[in-house]
């Protein structure tokens, strides 16, 4: 009996292509997005469900998840991907700017993960994939509404997975690096405000440094294959580095202490 998997920001980029890839391994799976009327190539599959969840609105997650297992039955695995990266000096955001910030990146998290407990706790089976990133554990410069957000996923989702695995559920963290999706376009909130010149030189360096990194970036496919792998190897592992360069970075940030990790990291900003 097939499977069935839910997906949180399913249009684009991660969430679409571990969609794609649990369809063909005849996962049935509910493919969310907050307009669904414009996906074209998933709604053509038998075994997807294309839907409307928007992680800023509880009424729709829950009804999205009541659909799903009323639909299939069952839902035995959860990714939380929707999310996006706001960047820049923190002076220039609004306050408005850091909530939605973190209401998209962790309290939609929470909001859908406390959604699908109940029914994994009734099972007692299920896994929670969470889409962080490298940096959950390291930061560049202008990220700290970013970071933020991805540090806490790592935390709430380790605390998490104690709480959980008294009834059977897993929780899993999936680490990307620099990966081929519209994190740049539409999931960016760059801002900067050059009359600030105190920041301008970083800013530029750093720039420089997110177009190289974005020249070695990976298909989403292989982050695809990595949450496939965390849903599905029955381990305890947690934490899973889905990309070469967040494997290389994350693997010398635990060996090094704060102070070397961060020393060598600011001479690459000329600080």
């Amino acid at each position: 009996m097939s499977k069935t998997i839910l997906i949180t920001g399913s249009s684009s980029g991660i969430g679409k292509a571990t969609a794609l890839f649990f369809a063909e391994q005849g996962w049935k799976v509910i493919a969310t997005m907050r307009n669904p009327e414009k996906e074209s190539e998933l709604s053509k599959l038998k075994n997807v469900w294309v839907t409307k969840l928007d992680v800023l609105d509880p009424e729709s997650i829950q009804k999205t998840v009541n659909g799903g297992i009323l639909r299939f039955g069952k839902i035995d695995v959860l990714v939380n991907n929707a999310g996006y990266g706001a960047y820049g000096p923190l002076e220039v955001f609004e306050r408005e700017d850091i909530i939605r910030q973190f209401n998209t990146n962790v309290i939609g998290l929470l909001d859908v993960t406390k959604a699908l407990l109940p029914h994994f706790r009734a099972n007692k089976d299920g896994v929670i994939v969470n889409v962080s990133s490298m940096g959950g554990r390291f930061t560049f410069p202008f990220g700290a509404l970013y970071h933020g957000t991805k540090f806490a996923v790592e935390g709430i989702s380790e605390s998490l997975s104690y709480e959980v695995a008294s009834f059977g559920v897993k929780v899993k963290i999936i680490e990307p690096g620099a990966t081929a999706t519209d994190f740049a376009g539409r999931s960016f909130d760059f801002k900067n405000d050059q009359s600030i010149e105190e920041y301008q030189d970083l800013m530029k360096t750093l720039i420089k440094m997110m177009d190289e990194i974005g020249g070695a970036s990976v298909s989403p496919s292989v982050v695809a294959q990595t949450i496939y792998e965390a849903a599905t190897d029955g381990t305890d592992q947690l934490r899973y580095p889905a990309t070469p360069d967040a494997l290389a970075l994350l693997e010398k940030r635990s060996k090094e202490d704060d102070a070397t990790f961060i020393t060598e990291f600011k001479k690459q900003f000329g600080l």
